[in-house]
């Protein structure tokens, strides 16, 4: 069991070749199970998208017992968000029968890409398009994310009480025109959870959106850590950093 551990140790949190095209692996099996996760949202429950709902929900399931396996805390993963958001995507997966209905929520899975530190490392090291544009990635897929899981919480709490809401088409046509303040009228939540659930989705969702705009339309910086006060964004032809004065030594490729 020890050398089965070990190996698990050095996929998941080494630096070798294998542990990096592993976490690749990881991280494109993920995009392929939200991807997934959208376009069945859309269509009726048939036969190969349980079938396939299994096969991914026994991946998921998988990797999560492997991290589970070398932490050094098993129980106290239980403490993160993160842990219950697998647990959710495992159980959907695992019983689209009878959870079809929070579809969506299996987007969360997206959340744990973002405690993958190593990951993120290893793209900023291998990807110049992620190194420039990494935070309004990650600001587009908090957005992504939102919209998604608001979707599944709307038609979890509407669907068979709420006419209005009777596919996963029209919880998202609502998070939308929520989100954007555009507010058609034509599809409300009625009671006081339905009002509750539209004032998150706008104020969440409308802060997400600017963050987004926030960073796509700021000038454009490089990110490099000062070695003496830690200023993390610098303009591109830095020499000295503005905040402390220390003489930067930025990498460059040089004019064109």
């Amino acid at each position: 069991m020890l050398p089965f551990k070990a190996t698990l140790q050095a996929l998941y949190e080494g630096d070798t070749d294998q542990a990096h095209r592993f976490r690749y692996a990881l991280l494109a099996f993920d995009i392929a199970t939200i991807a997934f996760v959208i376009v069945t949202s859309f269509l009726p429950l048939s036969p190969w998208i349980v079938a396939c709902d299994v096969v991914l929900g026994l991946g998921v399931l998988a990797d999560f017992l492997g991290r589970l396996a070398i932490s050094r805390a098993p129980a106290r993963e239980f403490l993160r968000l993160s842990t219950w958001t697998d647990v959710v995507a495992i159980a959907s997966f695992l019983a689209p029968m009878v959870m079809q209905g929070v579809g969506f929520l299996r987007i969360l899975r997206t959340l744990r890409l973002l405690r993958t530190y190593q990951l993120l490392d290893r793209l900023r090291q291998d990807s110049a398009f992620f190194q420039r544009n990494e935070e309004a990635i990650l600001a587009a897929t908090n957005l992504v994310v939102f919209v998604f899981v608001m979707t599944g919480v709307v038609y979890i709490s509407q669907h068979g009480t709420n006419p209005a809401i009777g596919s996963p088409v029209d919880a998202l046509y609502f998070t939308v025109t929520s989100l954007t303040t555009t507010g058609y009228g034509d599809i409300t939540l009625p009671g006081t959870s339905g009002r509750l659930i539209s004032v998150f989705v706008m104020i969440c969702g409308v802060t997400l959106f600017f963050r987004l705009a926030q960073v796509v339309f700021r000038p454009y910086k490089v990110r490099f850590s000062c070695p003496t006060c830690g200023l993390q964004r610098h303009e591109p032809d830095a020499v000295h950093c503005k905040a402390c004065g220390t003489t930067l030594n930025i990498p460059d490729e040089g004019a064109d």
